[in-house]
């Protein structure tokens, strides 16, 4: 893959409550220079950001907690509705995990539920939290997802650890589970730990290898602040 090929998939990341005016309009510059598919931000910056980024340039804001997810469907729907009143066009959503067999259940599945409601007429990016959920729960959570009708399931926050081949593989093979049973066109977004093109080419090829289908922004992203940084130097 080219740079260019990578930088289409790219939600160029700033997730720092402290970012100021400065550094989001340095951000804002690099997209603008560089075309990712999406710049993803807390929400609160998402109106700053949204008023200077160019055409062709996703908003997307991540909101109802972060790294840690909130607990209560409630706070979820009030702090997506305050995302997409911001301006954003995409919403990406921790679905906080939890220790023991019963994750996931009817409690995580009314989570799933308000979030999908809450982003009605927008992307809706699920963050999963791969590194803290063994193969059993990670397969269960990421059918859940998709049953509910997300967009993209992805794979984690990068704060509790990143994105593994394993699971690039785990998420794509289940994307394309998911569509030959419903015909849907779910998505796959890979975060946590990829700094370089290499790191990304590798996921990629591994997510394609399972679903060829998975291409394109619409149906792939990659989720990383540095990744730019080695792309473009």
């Amino acid at each position: 893959m080219d740079a260019r090929e990578v930088l289409d998939l790219l939600d160029l990341t700033l997730l720092d409550h402290e970012a100021d005016d400065a550094a989001l309009d340095s951000l804002c510059k690099k997209a603008n220079e560089h075309k990712p598919a999406a710049v993803c931000v807390f929400s609160e910056h998402a109106p700053y950001v949204g008023s200077r980024l160019d055409d062709g340039v996703a908003l997307a804001a991540v909101a109802a907690g972060f790294p840690v997810g909130d607990e209560s469907p409630e706070d979820i729907v009030e702090a997506i509705r305050e995302a997409v009143a911001s301006g954003a066009e995409e919403v990406d959503c921790v679905l906080e995990p939890r220790e023991g067999d019963g994750f996931p259940d009817e409690s995580d599945l009314a989570k799933l539920i308000a979030m999908r409601e809450a982003t009605k007429g927008c992307i809706l990016k699920v963050i999963i939290e791969a590194p803290l959920l063994d193969e059993r729960r990670l397969r269960a959570v990421t059918r859940m997802v998709l049953a509910v009708g997300a967009d993209f399931v992805k794979s984690c926050t990068g704060k509790r650890g990143g994105c593994g081949d394993e699971v690039a593989g785990i998420l794509a093979y289940e994307v394309h589970r998911h569509g030959l049973a419903t015909g849907d066109s779910s998505g796959v977004k890979l975060s946590g730990g990829i700094g370089s093109k290499a790191d990304a080419e590798r996921l990629i090829g591994i997510v394609t290898g399972h679903d060829p289908s998975l291409v394109g922004s619409h149906r792939l992203r990659i989720g990383a602040s540095s990744l730019l940084e080695d792309l473009v130097g």
